[in-house]
């Protein structure tokens, strides 16, 4: 049984992609949401609800009990006169509109050798040279450093893929390179889930273990909870003083359970005086910015202090992506991918309707190889618009 929610979309000509927008969601999220009543545990439900409730209201629709579940219409209703079929609200909404986008592409040892590549031209970044930096990314970029090195609150939110990974381990790889006295601390997140139905959830005293353990790894924890928080505070403020600024770094920070969202404000509130002794950066999915909505008044402390920082997809940097990344692999990028073949990626990967851009260096790196490896099975001497259209 699908929700109400379907049918005033419909009515209301609201497209689906800009209801996932408003609401935080991917478009396979927003689509289990309407069809199956499902959302992903890493999601506040009041949140995303609130979200969908404003977003309805702001294009005219007031039906309170969209949420409800609708039964099937008898058999006798005509249905609806649709002269087009509106495939941005179809039921089968794949993966991001193309399956591709979820599955890794690996780049066949005969493709190297037809291209003349020696090296992967999208393997992970190994320096700093690496990593592409279009102006929107180095905004992005410029924003971390800033907060690490001179306090601040804030939260990078990217789609999977966007590259929050690489710009994370390349502000760490530029503090030390820099010989910054930043001090980043980074609790292990392999196993957190955003309820411990699920699995384990990152709570305020393991962010506090962390702490210490980069801040003053040989202390020995003291045994009560009021007693081990005064020691956190004094170890940072030692810390300080000697010279050091801290960075906590949390990843996959869409998976953070409200309590925890709301004690990082409490950690941020720890001070030498008027100095603050941590900066914060939380980097997750856009799960993360429906949990900091302003329609959540039980993160409303911290949503009215933390900056939000999106990373945009790639766009009308698409060929200047491409063209750094085989640099890189010292192979010109017109010499294995014609121009046409670039526009037909960028119309694969853009929906002419609905969702927004999928311009992320993921997604166009996935289909990009595919279309690499077909062109060498077909012989074909670089990658046209026609093979980017077949893979």
């Amino acid at each position: 049984m699908t929700l109400r929610l379907k049918r005033l979309l419909t009515d209301a000509g609201i497209k689906q992609g800009v209801l996932a927008t408003a609401a935080g969601l991917s478009r396979p999220a927003l689509n289990a949401l309407i069809n199956h009543g499902q959302l992903p545990t890493s999601c506040d439900p009041a949140a995303v609800r609130a979200a969908i409730s404003s977003c309805l209201t702001q294009h005219g629709v007031t039906d309170a009990h969209w949420h409800e579940k609708e039964g099937p219409t008898c058999s006798n209703t005509p249905a609806p006169v649709s002269p087009t079929q509106d495939t941005d609200n179809d039921n089968d909404i794949h993966d991001e509109e193309d399956p591709m986008l979820l599955r890794f592409q690996a780049l066949t040892p005969q493709a190297k050798r037809h291209f003349g590549l020696t090296t992967n031209p999208f393997a992970d970044p190994a320096s700093a040279e690496d990593v592409f930096l279009s102006p929107d990314i180095r905004y992005v970029r410029e924003s971390m450093y800033q907060v690490a090195r001179h306090g601040g609150f804030a939260a990078v939110i990217g789609e999977s893929g966007a590259g929050k990974s690489t710009l994370c381990e390349d502000l760490v790889d530029r503090i030390q390179r820099e010989e910054q006295a930043v001090i980043v601390i980074k609790p292990y997140v392999l196993a957190s889930e955003g309820s411990d139905a699920v699995g384990k959830t990152l709570r305020s005293h393991h962010i506090a273990e962390a702490i210490m353990a980069a801040v003053a790894p040989l202390a020995k924890p003291k045994s009560s909870p009021e007693a081990r928080f005064r020691q956190l505070h004094e170890s940072l403020r030692d810390s300080a003083r000697a010279g050091h600024s801290h960075v906590l770094v949390i990843e996959e920070a869409h998976s953070l359970p409200l309590p925890t969202l709301k004690h990082l404000k409490r950690f941020r509130e720890l001070k030498d005086g008027l100095r603050p002794l941590l900066s914060v950066i939380l980097i997750g999915q856009p799960e993360l910015g429906v949990k900091l909505s302003e329609h959540n008044p039980e993160v409303r402390e911290v949503v009215q202090r933390i900056e939000i920082i999106t990373l945009p997809p790639l766009d009308n940097e698409l060929g200047a992506y491409l063209a750094h990344r085989f640099k890189r692999a010292q192979v010109p990028l017109d010499k294995v991918v014609e121009q046409s073949a670039i526009d037909a990626l960028r119309a694969k990967l853009v929906p002419s309707r609905g969702a927004g851009s999928l311009l992320y260096p993921l997604a166009v790196q996935n289909a990009l190889i595919a279309a690499m490896n077909r062109a060498a099975d077909l012989g074909v001497p670089t990658v046209t618009a026609d093979v980017v259209r077949g893979v």
